[in-house]
């Protein structure tokens, strides 16, 4: 009997530090990555509310690009894992070609539409023509960016997913910090007074970031990457496994373009009920989304794990995973409301906002507070525990029935029907993650995220 505990107590251990170090290193990816979006909301609050809330709104269509990115990249993360867990990295290099070909083509759509069109889109988000001309600027700008970020972020998926988070994190984290360096540059030393230069500067310094990342990315693959940037083959093998990665990639993408498509709804929402309740968004969003870090870390780095066991065929290490890893959302979850609500004060200090905006963000980060423990628990779930085992459709049938059947239409009746205080409408659009717990507890508990998806391709070939 006491050997069994010290047994259990040493794979307990190797357990977490195997989780830890893939936990740590994405987490201070996310945590940098956040950090530059609120670098540009803070700095750029310091010039102007108006050129935050206008940068704020111009980056829904980043994020909105950033979906797909999201949703190929969880695709080939599903994949690689997997056959990582089976050393096969022939099939690994295929994946990276197939989602680097997926993902330019989707980039250069979003470049043209941003570039061509970027004050019909800021009209989509706003009726207010001063925020339609600052976000206008800081769109067709930055919309150079993403010519590069399809390309790196694949690749960082990646690697990632082969055990490599720390490489992946430093380099993201590297470009990302020069991010930062360069907004602080263009907005308190090139144009502290002029915010149309001040806004176009901050964009032109997220595309040298991104071009950077994507440099490093190269170098990498040429020099010491285990994978390289190849044009995909086509044979058999390659048309099998472009099937996998539809069929895995699919749901994870419309799970993303649902979810996503709703929050850029509600942005819409806020943006026209007023200029202040969207000033006090953005910088709410930029609170929750640091909370939430460690969080999403544990999602990606177990889903790692939970895909490598799985394609090793060690199903019951999987499922003990699992339960572990939604033990740590718990935990996690609970720790980022609590930094949320002792944080206040510090976030006050540091953003100018107006008497009424000031009173509509201190009812905003109290909700935030409650959301991130729903939320940790769910993004632990459904996008890291359901997609690493191949179960890709639950959260795309879950989020379009929660978010575009319940929460917009509430959301649309609350603000131009019923007309409720801005407070009680941010309540209402953040119940999402809450009304999807019951239902996303209930699908771990029937396993049937428990799926070795590889194939045996060299017997293929």
């Amino acid at each position: 009997m006491k050997e069994r505990i010290q047994l259990t107590t040493l794979m307990d251990r190797n357990f977490n530090r195997e989780l830890m170090t893939l936990v740590i290193p994405i987490a201070l990816q996310n945590l940098i990555s956040a950090m530059v979006i609120s670098a540009d909301v803070v700095m750029l609050g310091t010039i102007s509310q108006t050129a935050m809330s206008a940068v704020s709104l111009a980056g829904q269509i980043t994020f909105a690009l950033t979906l797909f990115y999201m949703g190929m990249s969880t695709g080939a993360g599903i994949l690689t894992a997997q056959y990582w867990g089976k050393k096969d990295l022939q099939t690994i290099q295929r994946v990276l070609s197939i989602a680097c070909m997926f993902s330019l083509c989707i980039s250069v759509m979003f470049f043209l539409v941003s570039f061509l069109y970027p004050a019909m889109l800021m009209q989509f988000f706003t009726n207010d023509d001063e925020l339609i001309g600052y976000g206008s600027k800081f769109l067709q700008m930055n919309s150079f960016s993403y010519l590069a970020m399809g390309i790196s972020q694949m690749y960082l998926s990646v690697i990632r997913s082969m055990e490599n988070a720390r490489l992946s994190a430093w380099i993201s984290s590297l470009c990302l910090i020069l991010n930062i360096v360069f907004n602080a540059l263009c907005i308190f030393v090139f144009f502290p007074s002029m915010p149309e230069l001040a806004i176009a500067a901050v964009a032109l310094a997220t595309v040298l970031a991104r071009f950077i990342e994507l440099a490093c990315c190269i170098v990498h693959s040429v020099t010491k990457g285990t994978i390289r940037f190849r044009l995909p083959v086509r044979d058999t093998i390659q048309r099998n496994l472009l099937k996998d990665f539809l069929k895995y990639t699919m749901p994870v993408q419309g799970n993303y373009i649902v979810w996503g498509g709703a929050l850029t709804a509600t942005a819409a929402i806020i943006g026209h009920v007023s200029a202040d309740m969207v000033a006090a968004n953005s910088v709410a969003s930029v609170v929750k989304n640091l909370a939430i870090v460690l969080c999403g870390g544990i999602a990606s780095g177990g889903s790692v794990l939970i895909g490598k066991y799985l394609g090793k065929g060690e199903i019951d290490k999987a499922r003990q995973t699992g339960n572990r890893m939604n033990l740590y959302a718990l935990i996690f979850g609970i720790i980022a409301g609590c930094t949320i609500l002792l944080i206040k004060p510090l976030v006050f200090s540091f953003v100018n906002l107006n008497v009424t905006a000031q009173s509509y963000l201190e009812g905003m980060l109290f909700i935030s507070a409650f959301y991130c423990i729903a939320k940790s628990i769910n993004s632990t779930n459904i996008a890291g525990i359901f997609t690493a085992g191949g179960d890709s459709q639950f959260g795309f049938w879950c989020d379009t029935v929660v978010m575009w059947f319940i929460i917009l239409p509430l959301g649309y009746l609350c603000a131009f029907v019923w007309e409720v205080s801005p407070i009680v409408l941010y309540m209402v659009i953040s119940l999402d993650e809450i009304v999807k717990l019951p239902a996303a507890f209930i699908r771990y508990r029937q396993y049937k995220w428990l799926n070795n998806i590889t194939r045996s391709f060299a017997q293929t070939g």
